[in-house]
């Protein structure tokens, strides 16, 4: 048995691929010639070609070059890469020699395994040359003469009579039924118009993170913010600093995340702009409709350091309409990966450290506790730490004496 190549091969495969997907996730792909469109797809494609000069053997592909290119193994620009262009141009039937690694890639992931080994046992027929459907029209001298025998003995045997009441009915039954279907078509067909403005306007998920990405991101979380060194209400806030503790969930695309504070919690939701480059929403999680003393930040994952500093537009979280908006450094260090968190309330455990207590659950089914509470900076014994949050760190939004103290202020 002979597969299929070329121009047709790819067309049939890439067809595939989307009606996979679409499936799979329940996204729509809008074919039309505007290669971002197709671009999740040559990325989703792209994260397996590049594994082929390590696992060509256990995928059943010909042997691919490992990538030397040590310059970036960022999208783009790895040597297996896949771009939305070349999806288009070889789904719409322009590629009569499409990229090897770009078939072996679609047969990986339609049927898990490349074309070589799907040709020693394929098991779509689509796919085989030269395939037909195994029935066959006979001709017509032998069709012609049982027609005419059904015809005379119909014409023989008088019609009956029509309801008429049944035919109205359901006649009335089936237009109802389209027209009903047409106004959801359009209502759905609509609100996805709708959402894809939303998208594009808003630049939601702009990017698709690699799986690095994604574990660089996902997993539990210290934050230390030294928003209360701008908290008017308390006299003796100089230096002062609080951990928080964030769970992060990677979701379809982005991620969401429960951050517990010292007096409140946190929700929100984070997602990859570009390689690195994370852009973090949250709000105070309370009943209220509103939202309540939203914050936005950036993080840069690129450097990979132990200490990951944010730059954020925040508040001081202070009561009523000493909340000022202030301008911050956050340090973010991960503790982990997987697990659920919960907040331990009422417990005595609570009142002798006078803190909130987080329990979190991990992976190995052992747990461990981790205290939030105010603490003063000069007691985290880590220099590079405390230089990222003493409250040069801090921004006012209206310049003044008094929000920021200093070391010079408190000796006056």
């Amino acid at each position: 048995m002979i597969l299929k190549n070329g121009k047709e091969e790819i067309v049939y495969l890439l067809n595939k691929v989307i009606e996979k997907y679409k499936t799979d996730t329940g996204k729509e792909i809008v074919l039309n010639t505007n290669r971002k469109n197709y671009e999740v797809i040559a990325i989703l494609l792209s994260n397996i070609s590049n594994q082929f000069p390590q696992n060509w053997k256990q995928l059943g592909t010909q042997p691919y070059e490992k990538d030397t290119n040590h310059k970036s193994q960022a999208y783009p620009y790895r040597k297996y890469d896949i771009t939305g262009g070349q999806i288009k141009d070889a789904l719409n039937g322009i590629v009569a020699h499409p990229r090897v690694f770009l078939v072996d890639a679609c047969y990986v992931y339609l049927f898990g395994m490349g074309r070589m080994e799907f040709e020693k046992n394929p098991t779509d027929t689509n796919l085989l040359l030269n395939h037909f459907n195994s029935q066959k029209n006979t001709n017509e001298t032998e069709q012609s003469i049982p027609v005419i025998e059904t015809q005379k003995t119909f014409l023989s045997i008088p019609p009956k009579p029509k309801n008429n009441l049944k035919t109205k009915i359901s006649y009335l039954i089936f237009s109802s039924l389209i027209i009903v279907s047409a106004i959801f078509g359009y209502q759905w067909y609509n609100t996805r118009l709708q959402f894809e403005a939303i998208k594009k306007d808003m630049n939601i998920l702009p990017y698709q993170p690699t799986k690095a990405e994604i574990d660089s991101l996902q997993g539990v979380w210290l934050c230390y913010t030294g928003s209360p060194q701008a908290r008017i209400s308390d006299p003796n806030r100089f230096h002062k600093v609080v951990p928080n503790l964030i769970n992060i969930v990677y979701k379809n695309g982005y991620f969401t995340f429960t951050r517990y504070g010292a007096s409140f919690n946190h929700i929100g939701y984070m997602q990859f702009e570009r390689p690195g480059i994370v852009s973090i929403f949250s709000k105070i999680n309370n009943n209220s409709p509103q939202t309540e003393s939203p914050r936005h930040s950036l993080l840069d994952l690129y450097k990979n350091e132990k200490f990951v500093a944010a730059i954020s537009a925040s508040w001081n979280f202070d009561v009523g309409e000493k909340n000022k908006i202030i301008g911050i450094r956050e340090v973010y260090v991960k503790l982990g990966k997987g697990g659920t968190t919960t907040e331990i309330l009422n417990d005595v455990e609570n009142a002798s450290c006078n803190c909130k207590v987080i329990k979190w659950q991990q992976p190995n089914n052992t747990f461990k506790k981790i205290y939030l509470k105010n603490l003063i900076l000069d007691s985290l014994n880590v220099d590079y730490l405390k230089n990222l949050i003493d409250e040069k760190s801090i921004l006012e939004n209206i310049p003044s004496d008094k929000l920021i103290l200093k070391q010079d202020t408190l000796l006056k």
